[in-house]
């Protein structure tokens, strides 16, 4: 059962243009597929790569109208936005259904989310670093507060700042242990629960082969694929909801 918040974003993700197509697959893939929400999550690269040709008649839409001048750079953001909003979707579908704790929640709004700012803020000699967020999946105590949660980095493609997620999580590391480095840079973060920092990827591109992004995974404490695919290194997305009821 979803609260008033959870079905207003189902609402509105339903109702976001450039989706219309994406949720159509997904729906049409459960109903064929007598699924419970669950092996859709290993869809989505087949299902944003079979949407795109609805996407791309939408942008031609609005650059026709003006609303739009670079249709390269809008065409970017879309099929960033498109992975997020499905994800979220499908999520909640699986929660709708019973497959994720009542208590389990996910977001894009990390302002919602109880404590973040303690959970995720690390400083350094007085300045602040932030890590590379996405969405939230978290879950509340009884009384509202935050229980544990989890970061979580989205990535469509590998070849443009693949360094750059993993920065965080090693300096989180750092920071909650002892050593000279965080003694050299004056690094302080005392959060009351370290978050659990995950990765996931529709790899768009076959990228996840090349040894220097195989070797980025293992930073993470679980690494997402969007994708049927089984490896030792990355998990199916399908495999997120039991993660998440375990480890939340």
């Amino acid at each position: 059962m979803l609260n008033k918040k959870e079905i207003n974003t189902l609402y509105n993700i339903k109702a976001t243009p450039y989706m219309a197509k994406t949720i159509a697959l997904v729906e049409e893939f459960v109903a064929q597929n007598n699924s419970n929400y669950l092996t859709v999550f290993d869809e989505i690269f087949r299902i944003l790569n079979e949407a795109k040709s609805y996407v791309d008649e939408y942008l031609n839409e609005r650059k026709t109208s003006g609303e739009i001048k670079d249709e390269k750079q809008a065409l970017k953001s879309i099929a960033g936005n498109s992975f997020s909003l499905a994800l979220v979707y499908i999520f909640l579908k699986n929660k709708e259904t019973g497959n994720i704790r009542q208590d389990i929640f996910i977001t894009s709004q990390i302002s919602k989310v109880p404590s973040f700012k303690e959970v995720s803020v690390i400083n350094v000699d007085g300045e602040t670093q932030k890590p590379d967020c996405d969405l939230v999946i978290y879950s509340l105590n009884e009384n509202k507060s935050l229980k544990k949660c989890m970061i979580l980095s989205l990535k469509t493609s590998l070849r443009e700042r693949a360094g750059q997620t993993y920065k965080w999580k090693l300096l989180m590391e750092i920071a909650s242990s002892e050593n000279s480095i965080k003694e050299k840079y004056n690094i302080e973060y005392n959060p009351e629960k370290m978050p659990l920092v995950a990765f996931a990827t529709v790899n768009f591109y076959n990228e996840i082969n090349n040894p220097q992004h195989r070797g980025m995974f293992k930073f993470f404490d679980k690494s997402f694929i969007a994708k049927p695919v089984d490896t030792d290194f990355i998990a199916r997305m399908s495999t997120l909801p039991e993660y998440v009821n375990q480890n939340l």
